[in-house]
């Protein structure tokens, strides 16, 4: 019995000693864990950027005019050579009883002016005969020799001058009126005579679709003043401004990927940079060097057939691309000693330090050229309380 009682009593010390044990051992620490895999790493540039079309035309008026209602509207189709405005000559200015008199009074004036001139026409013309037989009476004296050489050549000098009078005088007969003409035009509309002009066909330059109307309905326009723009939406192309910083890892003929337009990403090539930068302000109210940098779509218009000209997208420039590379998440890594990289990773159940080397890394995942292998597992977000040799736990999701 006795025997009995000590057996019982040494099992309950050792249930208690083994009770007090689990209750102060440490503790596996809780952590959230993820594979190490192989792929493809791709480092690249993200700015934001527009499209654009290639090539754009602006349809303007060649001269002052009234423009006919346009009934294209955007969206629609034209061809090199369509129609697709009207232009009407600019009616005069309406005119009050003022400046009616006022150019009544011009006009009379005019009429004035050319009766004067044929007066003046006839008058000289008679100095010209007069002089013509003043010369043929000095000529006769002459020859008699009654009369000296220098009069006979008065008298032919008198005879050009007089002629020379009288084409000054239909000369200015016609100024008369020519100025009359125009004094009789600015009366035209006051009474009614004038006749409508031709009209002005303006026709498009290219193939294409209409883009934007900034006048759609009749109005008179000014010389240069833009109709309608015209362009092809096949044609795009993405632009964006980078940092001077990103953009000498940026090189014509580069990848390029389009993405948050809308639409499934769009692959894209660099075609240029620009060699000229300029500064920006930035939201923050930084002066910023920046460079603007043309992409190309590569794929067909079919994939990217809602994108229209000036949309808001992501550009993003590749810059560095690595097949089969070991890829470990950026949330892994922590730094170590002397600006070394490191990561936990989980073996049996404990985290185990591994110092690994860099390849190159972006906002998502790291490219390790040593250090770590496909399949293992590493602790995200390591905490304070992990340590080398440490018991851990995945979380489960």
């Amino acid at each position: 019995m006795l025997q009995k009682r000590t057996i019982v009593l040494a099992a309950a010390g050792l249930a208690a000693a083994a009770l007090l044990a689990w209750a102060f051992s440490p503790r596996p620490v809780t952590v959230e864990t993820a594979p190490i895999l192989q792929g493809r790493y791709e480092q690249s540039i993200e700015e934001d950027g527009r499209t654009r079309l290639k090539d754009r035309y602006t349809v303007s008026a060649p001269v002052a005019a009234r423009v006919m209602r346009i009934t294209l509207r955007e969206g629609d189709h034209v061809s090199a050579g369509e129609p697709v405005a009207v232009l009407m000559p600019v009616m005069s200015a309406m005119v009050d009883e003022r400046s009616t008199r006022e150019a009544t009074a011009r006009h009379q004036a005019a009429v004035a002016n050319v009766a004067r001139a044929t007066a003046r026409i006839a008058r000289t013309q008679v100095a010209a005969e007069e002089a013509q037989l003043e010369l043929h009476r000095t000529e006769k004296l002459a020859r008699e020799g009654f009369l000296a050489p220098s009069r006979l050549d008065s008298a032919r000098l008198g005879l050009s001058a007089a002629r020379r009078e009288v084409e000054v005088a239909r000369a200015e007969r016609e100024t008369a009126v020519h100025e009359q003409a125009q004094a009789a035009a600015a009366l035209l509309p006051v009474t009614g005579s004038v006749q409508a002009g031709r009209p002005l066909t303006v026709r498009s330059p290219v193939d294409g679709v209409v883009l934007r109307i900034p006048q759609a309905s009749e109005a008179t326009v000014a010389p240069g003043a833009a109709l309608l723009d015209i362009g092809d939406p096949a044609r795009m192309e993405v632009i964006a401004e980078l940092l001077t910083t990103d953009a000498v890892q940026a090189h014509p003929g580069g990848a390029a990927i389009v993405e948050r337009w809308g639409g499934p990403p769009v692959a894209a090539r660099v075609r240029l940079v620009e060699p000229a930068a300029f500064t920006k302000v930035s939201a923050l109210g930084i002066e910023e060097q920046r460079v603007k940098v043309v992409v190309d779509l590569d794929a067909p218009p079919q994939a990217w057939r809602a994108m229209g000209d000036g949309f808001r997208v992501t550009l993003r420039i590749l810059t560095q691309q690595v097949d089969q590379a070991v890829l470990v998440p950026v949330g892994a890594l922590f730094p170590i000693g002397d600006g070394g990289m490191g990561v936990f990773r989980v073996v049996d159940g404990r985290a185990k330090l591994q110092p690994v080397e860099l390849g190159g890394r972006n906002g998502n995942e790291a490219w390790v050229r040593s250090g770590a292998k496909p399949g293992e597992s590493v602790i995200l977000y390591p905490p304070p309380s992990v340590s080398d040799g440490q018991r851990v736990q995945a979380r489960r999701p």
